[in-house]
């Protein structure tokens, strides 16, 4: 990879636990403007501050819809996508209904995906899809993977990092080889060092969410757990 400091453009820096505070919420911000991050990932209530403590420095806002179960119907989702990008969000990270996945439901799990596109493309901004890798077998990521490209999302993506598992370089592979060359592919959930995030990009990943960004992007390690 060279200059590890070349990685933090590949990095959403995230902080989606439940008991941020407004101070994290402002350092995780000021790490992401120092350090040229892609994004900063953070729940929809925190999009319009980041919004202002970001505007002009090339780093976007990014936040979560339906998550981290994926288990709100489609309007729910739109209207959560559409909210946060008025509030200065540009990027959107959506979990698909792993029920309906596992059901055999390829149409609906299609149709939700399609209902948060839609909103997202009208409005300029950009959609992951979080598969929750850990919870599917090797043909229903391939079978997300392909209803997310159908409905257009711009980028399909490993995990919240809030369930059983995270990414591995295995699955990273399985969406690039199933989604082609041109699709985003995000790995999230447990990439914590420079080793691992190299790892994930040589597979295939576009981009990285991580909270260790810090410790990845200076050639460290992070011990910590989380996303």
């Amino acid at each position: 990879m060279g200059d590890v400091g070349s990685l933090g453009r590949y990095i959403d820096h995230t902080l989606l636990k439940a008991d941020a505070t407004l101070a994290e919420i402002d350092a995780l911000c000021a790490e992401a403007r120092a350090h040229h991050f892609a994004s900063v990932c953070v729940n929809g209530i925190h999009v319009r501050r980041c919004a202002e403590l970001l505007a002009g420095s090339g780093v976007a806002v990014c936040t979560v819809v339906g998550f981290p179960l994926g288990s709100t119907v489609p309007e729910v989702k739109a209207f959560e996508a559409r909210r946060a990008i008025e509030d200065g969000a540009c990027e959107v990270d959506m979990v698909l209904c792993v029920g309906a996945l596992k059901s055999g439901d390829d149409a609906y799990v299609q149709a939700d995906i399609a209902a948060v596109a839609e909103v997202c493309h009208e409005l300029g901004a950009k959609l992951k899809v979080i598969l929750e890798t850990c919870l599917l077998t090797d043909d229903e990521k391939r079978r997300a993977c392909q209803a997310a490209k159908a409905a257009r999302a711009d980028f399909v993506k490993t995990s919240t990092g809030f369930s059983t598992g995270g990414a591995t370089v295995e699955d990273v592979a399985l969406m690039r080889a199933t989604v082609g060359p041109v699709m985003g592919v995000k790995a999230s959930g447990g990439v914590r060092d420079t080793e691992s995030a190299e790892k994930m990009i040589a597979a295939g990943a576009t981009r990285l969410g991580a909270s260790a960004s810090v410790a990845i992007v200076r050639g460290g390690e992070s011990s910590g757990g989380g996303y």
